[in-house]
């Protein structure tokens, strides 16, 4: 039935929804195949078999394929704990590593800071320069200098 003539611009009713209704005729099928019917004693013997043979089997297979999931999971799970302790073993080492990097580097600050350098300087006999220890050297386009013994020095 299509409803779309109902939405559209007429708003008369359709008087065939109230019309009787006429019954389908049954159809026929040529296509069906009748199976000749086995003896009651047939019948039996074979779902008995069937039934003795298929209980037990199946319940085989489910224990089996059960037992099957367990050994299974319990590999699963030992492997995965394997792996875990593997990764809490490297986490150590890396916060182990981290640990000495940290402390290397404080040590290295401690060794080339300013002051440290300022005292093993003084240690070895060095001091800061003076004005009287500077020599200055004036150099002009002759390319001479006068050292300071006073003597006078001259490109050769």
């Amino acid at each position: 039935m299509n409803n779309l003539k109902y939405y559209n611009e007429s708003l008369a009713y359709d008087f065939d929804m109230f019309a009787p209704k006429t019954q389908a005729e049954p159809k026929s099928r040529d296509n069906i195949v009748v199976i000749p019917n086995r003896s009651a004693k047939q019948k039996s013997r074979k779902s008995a078999a069937a039934k003795s043979l298929s209980a037990p089997a199946a319940l085989i297979m489910t224990a089996v394929f059960i037992l099957a999931g367990f050994c299974g999971n319990i590999t699963l799970r030992l492997k995965i704990n394997e792996v875990n302790s593997e990764i809490n073993d490297v986490r150590s080492a890396i916060s182990e590593l981290d640990s000495e990097k940290t402390s290397l580097e404080v040590e290295m600050q401690r060794r080339i800071s300013y002051a440290n350098l300022e005292l093993e300087a003084v240690q070895l006999g060095m001091k800061k320069p003076e004005k009287e220890n500077v020599t200055y050297i004036r150099v002009n386009d002759k390319n001479a200098a006068i050292t300071k013994d006073g003597k006078f020095v001259k490109e050769k």
